[in-house]
């Protein structure tokens, strides 16, 4: 039987499961709550939750940005527990650190072949799936803007700033967009929500 453990994780644990377990390769940028995971001792990655890609990611739903946060990364090596198990347990540490969270957005992305198994495992509502986001690809790597703006500063997500000064290759990429999964933190606003619950992809 394995021993699975889920508690805090340190930002560099966190760090180096982005790195090496999640497709992106990256930790994201700004407050984080970080929750490691282990089988049997043996480190197996972590759950991170922030802020997300937006400062408004609660606004659609009548919420303060101290109130909602997105799920960013699972970012899980080879292991034998369910990662719906996992995410469940991480969720609480969520709840105990940032007791004001009333909704957490998450997404599964279409271009890696993510439809969401693991948030219909835990039964999060399924809002349906969103338009492309604008992404910048420098020096071959797929860059989200704001992590741009966060490192370089007002102005610098324009393409010709980004030619000029990091990539002269740089080009624009539009993804085909993700699944959007909402996991209500308590009973009042999954009863808020619920109305938004589309058929899960398959």
């Amino acid at each position: 039987m394995t021993d699975l453990k889920v508690t805090w994780a340190t930002y560099e644990a966190a760090k180096f499961a982005c790195e090496h377990f999640h497709y992106s390769k990256c930790m994201p940028v700004g407050k984080m709550v970080k929750v490691g995971a282990w089988e049997d001792g043996q480190f197996i990655g972590a759950v991170i939750f922030s802020r997300g890609a937006t400062n408004h990611i609660g606004s659609p739903y009548g919420l303060t940005q101290k109130e909602c946060c997105e799920l960013t990364r699972v970012a899980l090596t080879n292991h034998k527990s369910f990662v719906s198990e996992i995410l469940a347990k991480a969720l609480k540490f969520l709840k105990e650190q940032s007791p004001n969270i009333q909704l957490v957005v998450s997404y599964a992305d279409v271009e890696q072949n993510h439809h969401g198994g693991i948030y219909q495992a835990t039964n999060w509502i399924y809002e349906g799936k969103t338009s492309g986001e604008h992404y910048f690809i420098i020096r071959g790597k797929r860059t989200h803007p704001k992590s741009i703006h966060s490192k370089y500063g007002t102005g610098s997500q324009q393409i010709e700033w980004i030619r000029k000064n990091l990539d002269s290759h740089a080009e624009v990429y539009i993804t085909v967009g993700k699944h959007k999964y909402l996991m209500p933190m308590n009973r009042k606003m999954r009863k808020k929500i619920l109305s938004l619950h589309k058929p899960y992809p398959k």
